[in-house]
């Protein structure tokens, strides 16, 4: 698996925007993105390399929920998910966490490529159907 340090590095910073967009008064694009970072990683391991599934089905209503975060800050308003959207994205993100104990490091290091491609590939205007969108925020 990822040498512990490096997985107690991300897993941190994960968990750590996640509160910040469950709490602070006012979260930083930052949180937003290291959350969107764990979402989109979990969905090129279920999606594109096939490495698991999606048990819990709530992975598209992940990426909807941090969606929606991006373009209410986009507009003008606070960068925070709602209720439905809070539980959606924890799911995920221990998704996420139970897998990092078990993979092989390699396999995460491809899963990071695979979604930094994939990341260009959108802002590039090239897109797959379950792709939502890439917001600056």
């Amino acid at each position: 698996p990822m040498p512990i340090d490096k997985r107690t590095h991300q897993l941190t910073r994960m968990y750590g925007g996640l509160r910040a967009l469950e709490t602070d008064t006012a979260p930083a694009p930052d949180d937003w993105r290291v959350v969107s970072d764990a979402v989109n990683l979990m969905e090129t391991l279920v999606k594109e390399m096939a490495i698991c599934e999606d048990s819990t089905g709530l992975l598209p209503d992940a990426v909807k929920a941090l969606a929606l975060a991006g373009q209410r800050k986009w507009a003008g308003g606070a960068l925070r998910l709602d209720g439905p959207g809070i539980q959606a994205v924890r799911a995920v993100l221990e998704n996420y966490a139970d897998l990092l104990e078990v993979l092989p490091h390699r396999v995460v290091v491809r899963c990071h490529r695979m979604t930094e491609r994939r990341m260009l590939k959108i802002m590039y205007g090239v897109r797959q159907q379950h792709d939502v969108e890439v917001i600056a925020i």
